[in-house]
């Protein structure tokens, strides 16, 4: 493959400022990135022996993908676009992050399990379809002087969540399940620490914590999307080994980790988001850490090395 860039396809639907920093970091190292939009891809089996059809790549398939976004869509839609992820990987296409860990890390409920599981602080959780569960725990959590936060279940940048706790009157009423997809996704609200409250954002890629910033807000939402302002923020040894391990049970080649400060345990944070699909725009603008570059180094130098080592990357032409 002497003189042939490697051709990699960066899934998303929609370009800007993420896709222009990845396709200049690939460039810069000599592979040619590509923006493709999954809901544009298809499974066509009399289009090629795979079975695949990938807009700009003919009858063959990238190198590898880096996956950047996946518009929302029916279940069905989403069901398949998710399905050529897997499909790649199955035909030995390094994907980053793959079908799997996008999974883990968009079902909040998995995410959560997954997490617990492995032992990583975290607020207590409670998700089900039964609004009379929903209420009384709700019930329990506000006799107890806890607030509660109600997510859906797939979401992002702080967008559809509500607090709520004691009033005057006694407890607020559980918000109607109508609008979170007849699920509830209820967690133990953590109070913050300080006036303004915080929490951290910290990247992790390859397996590695390379670099955090604090979200600042006086509202207890502190998404840069809602308003949250970014500051530089150290990494402290607690902090990358909380976020690391979180990066880890999921499965994920990259990760933005979310933590919150607490003072129950010896990390003095617990984990309230992990997102396999991160954008770093904020983080970015307050490091100069070469995060696009750091993602596109792993994919090269980890990501496609382990795969030529297991025999599970498909040969180029």
């Amino acid at each position: 493959m002497t003189g042939i860039p490697l051709a990699v396809a960066i899934m998303t639907d929609e370009t800007g400022w993420h896709t222009s920093r990845l396709k200049r970091a690939l460039r810069e190292r000599g592979a040619l990135g590509r923006c493709v939009d999954l809901a544009d891809c298809r499974f066509d089996t009399t289009h090629a022996p795979h079975g695949l059809a990938i807009p700009g790549y003919g009858r063959g398939l990238p190198d590898a993908v880096i996956v950047r976004g996946i518009a929302g869509g029916t279940f069905e839609q989403v069901t398949v676009r998710l399905g050529i992820l897997h499909a790649l990987r199955e035909l030995g296409v390094p994907v980053y992050n793959d079908a799997r860990a996008i999974e883990r890390s968009v079902d909040k409920s998995m995410t959560t399990f997954l997490l617990h599981r492995a032992g990583i602080p975290t607020p207590p959780t409670w998700v089900s379809e039964s609004a009379p569960f929903a209420q009384r725990v709700l019930m329990r959590e506000c006799a107890k002087g806890h607030d509660i936060v109600m997510k859906p279940l797939f979401g992002s940048q702080g967008k559809g969540i509500a607090r709520v706790g004691a009033s005057s009157e006694g407890c607020e009423p559980l918000p109607a399940l109508k609008a979170y997809g007849q699920l509830a996704y209820l967690q133990r609200f953590v109070r913050p620490v300080s006036e303004p409250g915080y929490d951290w954002r910290v990247m992790v890629i390859g397996g590695k914590a390379v670099t955090a910033m604090r979200r600042i807000s006086e509202h207890w939402v502190h998404n840069v999307a809602q308003g949250g302002r970014c500051e530089a923020a150290a990494l402290s040894e607690p902090l990358a080994t909380l976020a690391e391990r979180a990066s880890a049970a999921l499965g994920l080649d990259y990760a933005g980790v979310d933590l919150i400060p607490c003072d129950d345990n010896s990390f003095g944070a617990t984990v309230i988001e992990v997102n396999g699909v991160a954008a770093w725009r904020g983080l970015q603008s307050v490091t100069p850490f070469d995060i696009a570059g750091c993602i596109v180094d792993d994919l090269l130098n980890r990501r496609m090395a382990l795969g030529r080592s297991t025999g599970n990357i498909k040969e180029v032409a």
